[in-house]
């Protein structure tokens, strides 16, 4: 598994290569009626690509640091519940009673 993700990521890494090699051409941004940015192609490929990406992976951390906060909170609460109420017991005397008594309600 890890060798095809190593080839993926040298793929992506060559084709995002070729698309500079070949697009390396600046590019007038205009932010404000004052202010124009001007920077190459690829540059603004890749701030767009990474401004949206990020908000998706800060989602996803997110849904993961939660769920697993909540997995924990869950295991420790079945943990409490197992160890605070242990089964009873039965000893010999409570045997006998029952034995002697059959009406008796059982405790």
């Amino acid at each position: 598994m890890q060798l095809i993700r190593t080839i993926v990521w040298v793929l992506l890494i060559v084709a995002l290569l070729l698309f500079s090699f070949n697009n390396w051409q600046p590019v007038e941004v205009k932010i404000w009626e004052g202010l124009i940015l001007e920077t190459r192609l690829p540059a603004l490929v890749v701030a767009s690509f990474l401004l949206g990406l990020l908000p998706m992976w800060l989602l996803h951390k997110g849904a993961s640091w939660r769920f697993n906060r909540r997995i924990s909170s869950l295991e420790n609460s079945v943990k409490a519940a197992t160890i605070s109420t242990p089964a009873p017991i039965a000893t010999t005397t409570q045997l006998d009673a029952a034995a002697a008594d059959p009406q008796a309600p059982a405790s």
